[in-house]
């Protein structure tokens, strides 16, 4: 039987996508079309094949690393979703030949914009992508006149597939919201100054066309030739679960941990390898939805008022139709989708109960339940076994779980708790070792914990915990902590 963890690398990407759309508010078809646009900008203006290629992946991957600063965004404008998608139907041109920016940008956007591309450059590494889509997703808010962000970049200097990135976004996004004449105005009130001329000179004849297909009712990238060999490739699906975890710092590992636990249930509850290998799909991708969610109400004290109760009974139907329409995890996605239902159908976004809710689907959610049990949130600390253990028990009484999924969660985390404790992995070639210090401190700043939190928890000075994270990003090949983060997680070092 195939690997269980790995998907092809063309459906972790466009996974990615989804999780990217969400996160800025967009509809979940927003990069497909923005990458299907790319294709045909990229073609128009006579790029190399290699070039187009590129283009199409950074246009997915273009938003993978916007749940890696949500926290920071959510600090900067309050609704890290909202805010975001206000921020892209906003946009107005700007003068032809511009100069470049002499005011510098806050540190807070330059931070953000810093983390953004670190991820999603690490992300289209991690996928072996290629360098063309990780310079151009490392560059992705350059502009041509050098007044982007950074501003580190300009002219030449940019990847091409970046310019048309942002062009095919340009369009897709305004035509959208305003109609195709004011998309226009937009591209050539930008042009030689966010982006190339000659781009918007060769698109401009063929953008009716190109959104006449884009409208019609069978999309055009439904009808795709075979990916290059690249796409074809296999990846672990962790990494998408450790992408959705970003989001929140006190979620680090929250994916895996649910995954873990619901493969494990799976097979003390007798059911097959490949069931087994499905349920621990889908507890890797059940929170795609939560990056449709603020990080103001995640971050909030229960109870909820309804409008925010609202939006979090869509988390699972955004996981439903976002990987659902991924063909290598529609399964994995209905599965998913039963995370937050309960069987005596107090749960969402369905409703079902009893024998409605599949085997799978019951395992998910009362992995999930016992995971968000034991995980400390901003606002309270993690349960305790024993505390955990007998929430758990009232939920059976209450009829919202079966006492015999339950029972084989409890038989798992018994296990857990009398296994060896896990051994980092070993660092591969050409990855430096890092020290039980080191690995501490890294631990800390994973669950969001700043210099002197961790500087208390591990009893050093804040000093010291400085030249441990400086070592850290030396070692790992990173500047952020939201890059370490990723980059311990795909390592197994937390």
């Amino acid at each position: 039987m195939p690997d269980d963890t790995t998907i092809a690398v063309f459906d972790a990407v466009r996974a990615l996508a989804f999780i990217g759309d969400l996160s800025m508010g967009q509809p979940t078809d927003h990069s497909l079309r923005t990458a299907w646009l790319a294709e045909m900008i990229a073609t128009a203006a006579g790029c190399e094949a290699s070039q187009v290629e590129a283009a199409r992946h950074v246009a997915l991957l273009r938003w993978s690393g916007c749940t890696a600063n949500a926290q920071e965004f959510a600090d900067f404008m309050e609704d890290d979703v909202q805010g975001r998608s206000a921020l892209l139907a906003s946009q107005k041109p700007r003068a032809a030949q511009q100069p470049p920016r002499s005011v510098p940008l806050p540190d807070g956007m330059l931070a953000m914009a810093t983390i953004h591309c670190e991820i999603a450059g690490d992300i289209a590494n991690t996928l072996r992508l290629g360098p063309d889509t990780e310079a151009a997703l490392r560059a992705i808010f350059e502009t041509y006149d050098g007044g982007g962000v950074p501003g580190l970049l300009q002219g030449d200097d940019v990847p091409l597939a970046t310019y048309v990135v942002a062009l095919a976004s340009d369009l897709e996004i305004f035509s959208r919201l305003y109609g195709l004449d004011q998309a226009l105005a937009l591209a050539h009130g930008r042009a030689n100054s966010v982006y190339p001329g000659f781009l918007v000179d060769a698109s401009t004849p063929q953008v009716a066309a190109w959104m006449k297909a884009l409208d019609a009712a069978v999309p055009p990238w439904t009808d795709v030739a075979d990916p290059p060999a690249s796409m074809r490739e296999r990846i672990g699906l962790e990494l998408v679960g450790d992408v959705i975890d970003l989001k929140l710092p006190w979620m680090t590992g929250y994916s895996r941990r649910v995954a873990q636990l619901a493969r494990d249930c799976s097979v003390r509850a007798g059911l097959d390898e490949a069931l087994c290998q499905r349920t621990y799909k889908a507890g890797l991708i059940h929170g795609i939805g939560r990056a449709s969610v603020p990080n103001a109400i995640w971050n909030a004290p229960e109870p909820l008022p309804a409008s925010s109760l609202e939006r979090l009974r869509l988390v699972p139907y955004w996981t439903s139709r976002a990987a659902g329409q991924v063909d290598g995890l529609a399964l994995e996605a209905e599965i998913a989708s039963f995370a937050f239902e309960r069987r005596d159908g107090s749960g969402y976004f369905r409703g079902r109960s009893g024998t409605a809710m599949p085997l799978e689907g019951q395992i998910v959610a009362a992995a999930e339940q016992w995971v968000s049990l034991r995980t400390r949130r901003p606002w309270r600390d993690a349960f305790t076994e024993t505390q955990a253990l007998d929430r758990m028990r009232e939920e059976v009484a209450a009829g919202r779980f079966d006492q015999a999924v339950v029972d084989a969660l409890f038989a798992s985390v018994l296990s857990h708790a009398t296994a060896k404790p896990v051994v980092p992995a070993a660092p591969v070639r050409g990855e430096q070792p890092l020290s039980e210090r080191e690995l501490e401190v890294l631990r800390c700043i994973a669950r969001g914990e700043n210099t002197k939190q961790v500087a208390r928890a591990l009893d050093i000075s804040p000093r010291t915990v400085r030249t441990h994270v400086e070592r850290l990003f030396l070692k790992l090949e990173c500047s952020t902590r939201a890059a370490a983060t990723l980059k311990a997680a795909t390592r197994g070092l937390i």
